[in-house]
């Protein structure tokens, strides 16, 4: 009999628990539902100090406009953040509830190094993203890199060299190029075109290099070193193209010259 009646007693104190959690619950869940706690408020503001310079706050909020399901408990921060990576010009969103009904986002812009291909662009990370050029400054002057799919990160792993290369020369590489057989070809801002062909040590359809074939980089040591006693040689030609593809040497183009008539 006694332990029947402790039985009866626990069994009536859980139910009697059970009852009270049920009813904090719906009462939790009636005050999570309150419109004081629907989403208000989106404070845009950039990952890092400064301002942004491409992504508007009215682009962002029209881009979420009436995208955002849930409040301030239930809505899906990943799926937010997913939904606010495809605004162009936002490369990496951060974001976190504000206390009662607002969302902080945090945007990391893309930061354009060149123009890729037709209609692309490449920012600093080596990485390809779409956005309107045309937001451009008008100074941004960025060099135009060309390549098959999936080539990016090793063109400005190119580009970096060359300009280091020619940096001496007061030249900047304004157009690099990778053929879908992995040659390359350079542009400089003084409107030199050199054709550099494949890079031997880093030749993936000839990994131990072409016989008697110069590395990438000693080819354009070899240019880089010559062209103080080239120019001065010249005595004012120009010089259109140089093909460095030579093991021993390097070929130049001169630009033709053009006459005056005189009367």
């Amino acid at each position: 009999m006694f332990n029947d009646a402790r039985l009866t007693n626990f069994i009536a104190n859980t139910l009697a628990l059970l009852a009270v959690l049920a009813m904090i619950a719906s009462v939790v869940v009636w005050v999570a539902q309150r419109p004081y706690f629907a989403i208000a408020q989106i404070q845009i503001e950039p990952l890092q100090a400064g301002a942004l310079s491409y992504v508007s706050s009215a682009t962002v909020q029209a881009t979420i406009a009436g995208q955002i399901k849930g409040n301030f408990f239930t809505v899906s921060l990943d799926k937010t953040r997913q939904l606010l990576e495809t605004v162009p010009w936002v490369r990496h969103v951060r974001i976190r509830r504000v206390w009662p009904n607002t969302l902080r986002v945090q945007i990391e812009e893309q930061q354009p190094l060149a123009l890729w291909n037709e209609d692309e662009m490449i920012n600093t990370w080596g990485e390809a993203f779409s956005a309107n050029q045309g937001e451009l400054p008008d100074d941004a002057g960025l060099p135009h890199f060309y390549g098959p799919d999936n080539s990016e990160r090793l063109v400005v792993q190119r580009y970096a060299e060359v300009a280091r290369w020619f940096a001496p020369l007061n030249l900047h590489v304004s157009e690099i190029s990778l053929s879908p057989r992995y040659a390359w070809s350079v542009e400089l801002s003084n409107g030199l075109r050199l054709s550099l062909g494949r890079d031997p040590a880093a030749d993936v359809a000839d990994p131990h290099g072409r016989s008697g074939a110069l590395p990438f980089a000693a080819r354009i040591e070899r240019f880089v070193n010559a062209w103080p006693m080239l120019t001065k040689r010249l005595n004012g030609r120009v010089v259109d193209s140089a093909d460095l593809r030579y093991a021993n040497g390097f070929a130049i183009t001169l630009a033709p010259v053009s006459h005056t008539s005189t009367k």
